[in-house]
């Protein structure tokens, strides 16, 4: 799959406005072709919608948010907000269920995966895609590289992340700086390789080591958590930590397999000829 610069709305090139329609303007130099799928899992999140859809990009091609039975104007609010939006109901529990069903339903080779408290911030999705765009496969967000942050993680969140992330670099040759963080991105045809089966919060770092593990190419990106800003997160410290660890110890600890080479990247003449990655 390849993926190809072109100059934005404005700046085409007379001999390509046949094609000008088939890519998204991100920026003034920059567009893209894939389209961008965003998904949102929910449950009584009305009240924080309103931040979490103000922040997204203009040019992702579709939301999908997975409702899990709200009892509030989730549902609603999200319709009021972005008519487009398609709505999936969660059958099952569990933010992993939430986003494997939300998967299932995307229709763009790009997937990005977003918390519906707003502690993310979605301009940063420019970010996650450039990574894909530029070769990689997984584009994993980090609180701890240089450049992320948090404002919502006390100290044993801190301490625990910490361990469990040591001991995912240990048992499956990774270099991540953060495990459990649920903003992430990837090419869609990337599922097929990591195989997606449980239901709650641990789902991110099973597909942390599933990509390692199925050698992915994965780039972190630096991402600011901010404090949730209505209502309480179902995520309980000791309880999924202990989750997590039984994934951890699980999956099988198994040599890398080769790289695949990176998607090529196809470049046109542009303004400025930059690295997007």
């Amino acid at each position: 799959m390849s993926a190809f610069l072109r100059p934005a709305a404005g700046e085409e090139d007379p001999d390509t406005s046949e094609t000008a329609g088939r890519y998204r303007p991100v920026t003034p130099q920059f567009a893209i072709a894939p389209p961008v799928s965003v998904v949102i899992p929910a449950m009584n999140e009305a009240e924080n919608l309103p931040y979490v859809f103000k922040t997204l990009p203009a040019w992702i091609h579709e939301v999908v948010l997975v409702d899990g039975n709200s009892t509030d104007d989730t549902v609603r609010v999200a319709r009021d907000l972005y008519p487009e939006v398609k709505v999936v109901e969660q059958r099952g529990k569990g933010k992993g269920d939430a986003l494997i069903t939300g998967f299932a339903a995307c229709t763009g080779e790009i997937v990005v995966m977003v918390d519906a408290d707003g502690s993310a911030d979605g301009a940063e999705i420019v970010s996650y895609v450039s990574a894909l765009v530029g070769g990689a496969d997984f584009a994993k967000g980090s609180r701890f590289a240089n450049g992320g942050g948090t404002d919502d993680m006390t100290l044993i969140r801190r301490l625990g992340n910490r361990v469990l992330t040591a001991l995912v670099n240990y048992k499956f040759g990774a270099r991540y700086t953060d495990l459990c963080y649920g903003y992430n991105a990837f090419w869609k045809h990337c599922l097929d390789a990591i195989a997606l089966d449980c239901a709650g919060f641990e789902v991110e770092t099973l597909m942390n080591i599933r990509v390692v593990k199925a050698g992915l190419r994965v780039q972190e990106i630096p991402s600011h958590e901010f404090v949730r800003i209505h209502g309480t997160s179902n995520l309980r410290a000791v309880r999924d930590g202990l989750r997590v660890l039984k994934v951890i110890l699980s999956e099988r600890g198994t040599p890398r397999r080769s790289r695949r080479r990176s998607r090529p990247l196809a470049l046109a003449p542009t303004a400025n000829h930059g690295d997007v990655s």
